[in-house]
């Protein structure tokens, strides 16, 4: 072991990070139906903050017990239904964006860091 992996841990010491079960948004027909609460997830691939907003919030939320659903927009594949979702719940686009939706109705949104502040677990 060298002194670098004893200050900073070695790769497998390194515990994975509890992914979430994605729902892949790519028709905008999937936003007809958001009866559970569902959140979201506006993320760019090319954008570094969006990639560092995402791994947190899996991290904070891949392994809590919620009757959440979470869905993954490609903002860069799918922009029109980032755009479906801004007239519909009446938000403007943001990138990283969540918005949590229940029984099809906007209950909370947020974008870049402050994502990482939503309680979704009061949300259930």
């Amino acid at each position: 072991m060298g002194i670098l992996s004893g200050v900073f841990g070695s790769k497998s010491e390194n515990k994975e990070i509890p992914k979430i079960n994605w729902i892949q948004l790519t028709n905008e027909g999937q936003l007809e139906d958001l009866k559970k609460t569902s959140v979201l997830f506006k993320h760019s691939t090319r954008c570094g903050i969006s990639s560092s907003v995402i791994k947190r919030f899996e991290k904070q939320h891949g392994s809590a017990e919620t009757n959440v659903d979470f869905y993954y927009l490609d903002l860069l594949n799918f922009r029109n239904i980032s755009q479906a979702i801004a007239e519909k719940f009446q938000v403007i686009h943001e990138s990283p964006q969540a918005v949590v939706i229940k029984n099809n109705e906007l209950v909370a949104h947020a974008s870049h860091y402050d994502i990482l502040e939503l309680n979704l677990v009061a949300l259930d």
